[in-house]
């Protein structure tokens, strides 16, 4: 972060060192190309290097990574705009059940409120459940991969991500979401 503010050039190449894995693995979970994730990452470190300062994120890292899926987000929208399956699409698909869309949300408010109620839930969950949850529908990582990773079988693991979105769903319609 001080190589951003002292506008030192150095400071991009440092943090792709440190960052840049993460921001390709977020942004190819999405998009399922090496070179579309490697674009996305670039793009990231180029808007951090134009936005700090006056931006100051708390974290680097988590700023990266939020920048990078945006942008891969916005990529894949483009080039599957006229597409009706898709990993991410089956991703969106799965949380339809239990999370309102962003048309459905009138307001900037009330999607702010909606943030704030998955936060909290999310930090009633045990590490696993949280890390597992995140994982799937922030990062976007297959659910063979997360399956793999945590040691789970694939099957146990997709009724265990059923489970969870049931989970907040109830916990949506208690704070009096509509979903």
């Amino acid at each position: 972060m001080e190589l951003f503010f002292l506008r030192d050039q150095r400071a991009v190449g440092e943090a792709d060192e440190k960052y840049g894995g993460m921001c390709r693995s977020v942004a190819y979970g999405i998009l399922g190309s090496d070179g579309d994730a490697e674009e996305c990452a670039a793009d990231a470190m180029m808007k951090a290097w134009q936005s700090i300062p006056p931006e100051k994120p708390e974290s680097l890292g988590a700023w990266l990574g939020r920048v990078t899926r945006n942008a891969a987000l916005s990529l894949w929208r483009k080039n599957n705009s006229m597409k009706r399956r898709g990993g991410v699409r089956v991703l969106f698909e799965e949380l339809e059940e239990c999370v309102p869309s962003a048309d459905d949300v009138e307001s900037a408010v009330e999607a702010r409120e909606l943030a704030r109620v998955i936060s909290r839930w999310l930090r009633t969950l045990d590490k696993l459940d949280r890390d597992l949850f995140v994982r799937r529908y922030w990062y976007c990582v297959p659910l063979k991969k997360l399956a793999s990773d945590a040691g789970i079988p694939p099957s146990k693991l997709a009724g265990r991500m059923f489970t969870l979105r049931a989970a907040l769903r109830r916990e949506l319609e208690k704070e009096g979401i509509t979903v």
